[in-house]
C-alpha cells in the first residue's frame, strides 16, 4: 500500500488539499497567460495578434531543452526530508510569480513596438519556460511520491482538477468583471487594471504553494536515479513509448481544444456579442459543471470503465455540442453560454482524470524498462502540454488575422462573426481528434492498466 511508514501519516484529506492547491497556484499564473495574454498585448499594448501568438508558439521550443533538463533534474536528485519533489515548490514560487506579474506591465504601452515585442518573449520565457517548468515538473511527478495506489492516485488527479477549476473560477470570472471597462459605448480591457490583476494572483500563487509544501507528504520512496545519462536511449525509449506518444497527442490537442475556448472566450463574449459579463457567466458555469458533475463522478466512472474508456466518450460528446452550437448560432449570450457549458462537461471528464493516466503511463514505462522515471517521462509530457499550449495560441492569433482583427476593426460585424465560427470550430475539431488519438495510439485501457498495477506491486514485495 502507500504508507511505507507508521512515522507518516496515511494518504488522506491533507494530501488532497495539498495537491488541489498546488494546481491553484500553477493555474493563477498558467490561466492567466493563456486566457488574457494575447488579448492584453492585442488590445493593450498594440501589438498584432500573429505576433503574439508568434512569440508563444516560438518560446515553447526552448522548452524542447528546459523541460527534459529539469526532468533529469528532479530524477537524478537525492531526496530530502520533506521528500524529492516538495523542496522545488517552495525554492521557484518566488520567481514564477514575478516573472507572471512583470508580463502584464502596461505602463509600456506606449514605449517603441520592438520594445514592447522584446519586453513580451523576454518576460514569457522566463515565466513558462524557466521558472513555471522548475515548479510544475516537480509537482507533476510527486503525485506518484505520494501514493502507489491507483485509486488514490485518482483522487488526486480529481482534486487537481478542482484546483485548476477553482483557479479559473476565480481567474475567467472575477478578471472580466474588473478588468474590463465601457469606452465610447464598447466594451474594452483596461491595462492599468490588468497590471494590477496580475499582480494580486501572483501573491495568491505563492501562497498556494506553500499550502502545497506544508500540507502533503511524499511517502512512497523515489530514489535517485544515477545511470549514466544516455540521450540517444532517453530520445529512443521516448519515441517507442506508445502510452507516451498517445497521451501527448491527446493532451496537445486537448490543450488546442480547451485553451482555443479560453482564449476566443476574450473575443467572443466582448465583441460578438458586446457582453463582458457573459464571459463571467460562462466561467461560473463551466467550473461550477466541473465540481458539481465531472469532480464527483470521474474517479467512479473511471473506475469502472476505465480513465481511457470514459475519456474518449467525454470528448466525442463535448464535439458534438460544439458542432450543434456553430448550427444553431444564438443570438443571445447566453443560450451561448449554455451549450458552451455542457459542452465543457465533456472535456471536463477526460481532463480530470488526465494526470492519473500519466502515472499510469510512468507505471507502464517500468514494466517494460525496469527503471522508473517519474521526472523525465513528466517532463516530455509538460513539454508537450507546452506546445499544446502554444499551438493554441499560435493558431489563435494567426486565426485572428486571417478574419482580420486588429485594435482598429475590433466590433466589425464580418470580423466579429468570423471570430464566432472560430470559437465553435476550434474545440469541436480540437476535442473530436483527441478520442481519435485515445482511440488509436494510446494502449493502455482498463485491463492493461490494472496488470500493471499488479505486476508492480509483485515486484515491489521481492
Amino acid at each position: 500500500m502507500a504508507n511505507q511508514g507508521s512515522s507518516v501519516p496515511a494518504f488522506g484529506m491533507r494530501d488532497k488539499l495539498g495537491y488541489m492547491f498546488g494546481d491553484f497556484g500553477n493555474d493563477f499564473t498558467f490561466i492567466l497567460s493563456s486566457s488574457f495574454m494575447l488579448k492584453f498585448y492585442t488590445d493593450v499594448m498594440g501589438v498584432s495578434a500573429g505576433v503574439v501568438g508568434a512569440v508563444m508558439m516560438a518560446a515553447r521550443f526552448v522548452d524542447a531543452f528546459t523541460d527534459v533538463t529539469m526532468g533529469q533534474i528532479v530524477d537524478r536528485s537525492k531526496p530530502t526530508k520533506d521528500g524529492k519533489f516538495k523542496p522545488w515548490l517552495k525554492r521557484m514560487c518566488g520567481p514564477v510569480a514575478i516573472a507572471s506579474f512583470l508580463i502584464f506591465q502596461s505602463g509600456f504601452a506606449n514605449m517603441p513596438y520592438g520594445f514592447k515585442v522584446a519586453w513580451m518573449a523576454i518576460t514569457y520565457i522566463l515565466w513558462g519556460s524557466i521558472f513555471y517548468t522548475s515548479i510544475n515538473i516537480p509537482y507533476g511527478s510527486m503525485a506518484s511520491a505520494v501514493t502507489s495506489d491507483p485509486n488514490e492516485r485518482a483522487e488526486l488527479s480529481t482534486w487537481r482538477t478542482i484546483g485548476a477549476t477553482l483557479a479559473g473560477l476565480a481567474i475567467g470570472a472575477g478578471t472580466p468583471l474588473v478588468a474590463y471597462e465601457v469606452v465610447d459605448g464598447n466594451t474594452v480591457l483596461s491595462g492599468s487594471r490588468m497590471t494590477i490583476i496580475a499582480g494580486v494572483f501572483s501573491v495568491c500563487a505563492v501562497i498556494c504553494y506553500l499550502l502545497c509544501f506544508n500540507l502533503v507528504r511524499e511517502r512512497v520512496p523515489v530514489e535517485a536515479n544515477s545511470q549514466k545519462l544516455d540521450v540517444v536511449k532517453m530520445f529512443r525509449d521516448v519515441i517507442t513509448n506508445r502510452a507516451l506518444l498517445g497521451i501527448i497527442a491527446a493532451a496537445i490537442l486537448l490543450l488546442v481544444a480547451m485553451l482555443g475556448m479560453q482564449g476566443m472566450a476574450g473575443f467572443v463574449y466582448p465583441n460578438y456579442y458586446g457582453s463582458a459579463p457573459a464571459q463571467t457567466v460562462s466561467s461560473l458555469a463551466s467550473s461550477a459543471a466541473v465540481l458539481l458533475i465531472c469532480a464527483p463522478f470521474a474517479t467512479k466512472l473511471a473506475a469502472k470503465f476505465g480513465k481511457k474508456e470514459l475519456s474518449v466518450m467525454s470528448c466525442i460528446f463535448g464535439a458534438v455540442v460544439f458542432i450543434l452550437l456553430l448550427i444553431v448560432k444564438p443570438a443571445n449570450p447566453f443560450v451561448y453560454v449554455a451549450f458552451a457549458t455542457v459542452a465543457y462537461v465533456g472535456l471536463g471528464f477526460f481532463n480530470t482524470v488526465i494526470w492519473a493516466m500519466i502515472t499510469d503511463v510512468i507505471d507502464d514505462a517500468e514494466v517494460k524498462n525496469m527503471v522508473r522515471e517519474d521526472g523525465t517521462i513528466y517532463a516530455v509530457y509538460s513539454f508537450a502540454r507546452k506546445m499544446g499550449q502554444a499551438a493554441s495560441s499560435g493558431m489563435t492569433g494567426m486565426l485572428l488575422d486571417t478574419v482580420g482583427y486588429s485594435k482598429d476593426t475590433a466590433f466589425d460585424p464580418d470580423v466579429t462573426f468570423g471570430i464566432f465560427k472560430l470559437s465553435c470550430i476550434i474545440p469541436a475539431v480540437g476535442l473530436a481528434a483527441v478520442a481519435l488519438a485515445l482511440m488509436f495510439i494510446y494502449p493502455l485501457g482498463k485491463s492493461r492498466v490494472e496488470a500493471n498495477v499488479a505486476e508492480l506491486a509483485r515486484r515491489h514485495k521481492r
